[in-house]
């Protein structure tokens, strides 16, 4: 008689938040996306999967050929910096100092010393378990401000009271946050874009687009152009970077109906006017 062998495993998921959540604790050598951000296009979405040079860095991960960004990241959204980042290389060390020197000094009282509640942990799950954490080392929290400033013990009677402003700090956070990206999105809106200046300007491409029409190859002009402002100022563009502002440009010129009709629909919304419907342009390839 056959034993029952249960149901049948079930594969992983191929968007395993807790993959995406070990990638995001390191920064990304190929897009600069820091802790707790997924990985950015070049077009400045969210890319569809996680690359190679940093999913690599997680051992588990070395083997793997591709890591894809779950759907709660957003792939293809405009990309933005994110706030999942759980690993604070500071605090850790800082907490790992006070947990040393309670262990040489075990008569001592240590007083691990923040500004807030909420500079201790994220969420109110975060708080709480830190707050566990500091009383089974025999640390001693203090707060400078807020509802529990001074020096507060988390057990006993006082662990309710802790829960609940715990609980208020993370509300406190999330309404920040929702008032941080409902700004980003009215300044969109008005045409205000944040972020990275472009690398190749205007005058730069002119530049580019001159001396290539004058028999020059990209590589050639390459060493000639300066990025004037921002992180890399005073070095030299990149070859794709070039590139692809060639590209963008190449665009707008088979298509300037199209962005004709694009600022004037931007400036219809800007005195409150819904833009009427579009024609249909026709195709460059039938003229």
């Amino acid at each position: 008689m056959c034993e029952n062998p249960g149901p049948a495993p079930q594969p992983p998921s191929p968007t395993d938040p807790s993959d995406a959540d070990d990638v995001e604790r390191h920064a990304c050598p190929k897009c600069d996306a820091q802790p707790g951000s997924p990985c950015r296009s070049r077009g400045g979405a969210v890319a569809s999967a996680y690359r190679i040079r940093r999913f690599a860095q997680v051992p588990r991960l070395k083997k793997a050929l591709r890591v894809p960004t779950p759907a709660d990241r957003g792939p293809g959204r405009p990309w933005r910096p994110g706030t999942r980042v759980r690993v604070r290389p500071r605090f850790e060390e800082t907490l790992r100092t006070a947990r040393e020197v309670k262990a040489h000094a075990p008569h001592r009282r240590v007083i691990f010393t923040v500004y807030e509640m909420k500079r201790l942990g994220r969420d109110a799950a975060e708080l709480t378990a830190l707050a566990d954490h500091l009383t089974a080392h025999g640390l001693v929290p203090e707060m400078l401000a807020g509802p529990l400033s001074g020096i507060y013990d988390p057990t006993g009677p006082g662990k309710p009271l802790f829960a609940f402003f715990a609980a208020m700090s993370e509300t406190e956070r999330e309404n920040i946050r929702e008032s941080t990206l409902e700004g980003l999105d009215t300044a969109a809106r008005k045409g205000e874009h944040g972020g990275r200046p472009p690398v190749i300007t205007d005058d730069m491409l002119h530049t580019v687009l001159r001396r290539r029409a004058g028999g020059e190859s990209v590589e050639q002009v390459q060493p000639d152009l300066i990025i004037p402002t921002g992180k890399r100022k005073g070095r030299n563009p990149s070859v794709a970077s070039i590139y692809r502002a060639l590209a963008e440009h190449a665009k707008r010129e088979a298509y300037p109906e199209a962005v004709e009709q694009t600022h004037a629909d931007f400036a219809a919304l800007q005195i409150g006017e819904v833009p009427g419907p579009r024609l249909a342009l026709p195709d460059r390839a039938s003229l």
